[in-house]
């Protein structure tokens, strides 16, 4: 982790800073030619194509009767794992549906003379979650991506994932899914977008994954609707001179283990804190750590402890960034909440760490990365529908607004848009 003191300097003169900014602008042509040619090949030879590139990357030999899980594996699954964790899924699933209901939108109409006007919500009908499989176990992946659906009303949900453990398996038992594929990478996301002889064609795919399938989702989008490209995962931390190294030192390592390109970034107006964090990162918490060279390359190349003039120039730099996971602990801090205007998911307090909210409090982990918090929102109900605009117009309401429709269109020089009122008038 690099120490840099940003006092009565501007941010733009901060290479480190930059540095962070770029970080996940990846060189993405040496993947992006077999990842076209993946699509294609599903695109044209469906189950064929999918069986052939599960075997070549997941080293899984399938059949067409072999791709779908039957449910009652998954129900097995959920038989087999431990009580206190099915409790642990049970209060999970609870609270993210709770907060969830209160994001529904409701159908809504307008009515003046002669004219009725409104909106029409509906929920998509298919949609295909993503997540990641073999050694790693995601089910938290599965709660916060099926649960939203589900909320808004989506009937189909289908979930791919190369070859899931049992974690995964049970969650999406416990969800409600009931149709699983054991495939993974562009051929799962090929599958999903154009639709095989197995597996249906989904309205939206979503859900997280390595870059084959970041790209693939990228590529297919058009066919269908995605959630996002995601990017490397980042936290960054705002504390004063009150707060806890070591409570704030493990809350840069829960991203730091996530993968080499994470980013830890501590700002703080207490050169002692930012030592001092530093300190515990690396003799105390790192060396005690599983995945230790995993979170030691992150903290090295990504991880940075930003001393500035005060907690209002914090929360600058904070906006500048516009970090996936934003931490304020100070001793006031909602007094700092106004002054935020670019994070994907708040955390507020000292008690208030990131890790309950990626599983249990009940807002989405599905956050904006990589700085897209400027201008997206994490996953919610409001990505799972589609609103139609509803318009009737009777004889009295057509001689309301008619004249300015014609001024707008000669105006624009459409004379068709102009003779289709015209005509009504006679």
């Amino acid at each position: 982790m690099k120490i840099v003191n940003l006092r009565n300097r501007t941010f733009e003169s901060s290479e480190e800073l930059k540095t962070l900014i770029k970080r996940g602008e990846i060189e993405t042509d040496k993947y992006e030619d077999i990842v076209k040619e993946i699509l294609k090949e599903v695109k044209e030879k469906g189950d064929e194509a999918v069986i052939f590139y599960t075997e070549k990357f997941d080293k899984i030999k399938l059949t067409e009767q072999e791709l779908e899980i039957p449910f009652k594996e998954l129900e097995k699954a959920y038989e087999e794992i431990e009580d206190e964790l099915k409790w642990s899924l049970e209060v999970a699933i609870e609270r993210v549906r709770e907060f969830h209901e209160a994001q529904k939108e409701n159908s809504y109409f307008k009515e003046e003379e002669g004219i009725i006007i409104g909106q029409k919500v509906r929920p998509l009908e298919r949609v295909g979650l993503y997540v990641p499989g073999g050694k790693a176990s995601y089910p938290s992946t599965v709660i916060m991506n099926a649960i939203p659906a589900q909320v808004a009303g989506v009937k189909d949900i289908v979930m791919v994932s190369p070859n899931p453990n049992r974690y995964t398996l049970a969650t999406a038992f416990l969800c409600g899914i009931e149709t699983v594929y054991r495939i993974g990478g562009a051929q799962a996301i090929g599958a999903l977008a154009y639709g095989t002889k197995t597996i249906k064609k989904v309205d939206k795919i979503v859900g997280p994954g390595n870059i084959y399938v970041a790209l693939a989702k990228k590529n297919v989008y058009g066919h269908v609707d995605i959630d996002s490209i995601a990017g490397p995962s980042e936290i960054l931390v705002i504390a004063d001179e009150t707060a806890n190294p070591e409570w704030v030192a493990s809350d840069l390592l829960s991203q730091a283990e996530h993968d080499e390109l994470a980013a830890s970034i501590l700002v703080t107006d207490s050169e002692y804190i930012a030592y001092k964090v530093k300190e515990v990162l690396y003799e105390q918490f790192l060396k005690n750590l599983s995945r230790e060279s995993i979170a030691r390359s992150s903290l090295d190349n990504y991880g940075y402890a930003f001393i500035v003039e005060d907690i209002s120039r914090a929360c600058e730099l904070a906006n500048k960034v516009a970090p996936e996971h934003l931490e304020i602990i100070t001793k006031q801090p909602f007094d700092y909440l106004p002054n935020i205007k670019n994070a994907g998911a708040i955390f507020l307090g000292e008690y208030a760490t990131e890790p309950l909210g990626d599983y249990i409090l009940g807002p989405n982990h599905v956050l904006p990365t990589g700085g897209a918090a400027r201008f997206s929102s994490p996953l919610g109900v409001y990505d799972f529908i589609k609103r139609s605009s509803v318009i009737y117009v009777n004889k009295d309401g057509f001689e309301k607004v008619s004249r300015h429709a014609k001024n707008i269109a000669q105006a624009e020089g459409l004379e068709a848009h102009k003779l289709s009122v015209e005509i009504r008038e006679k």
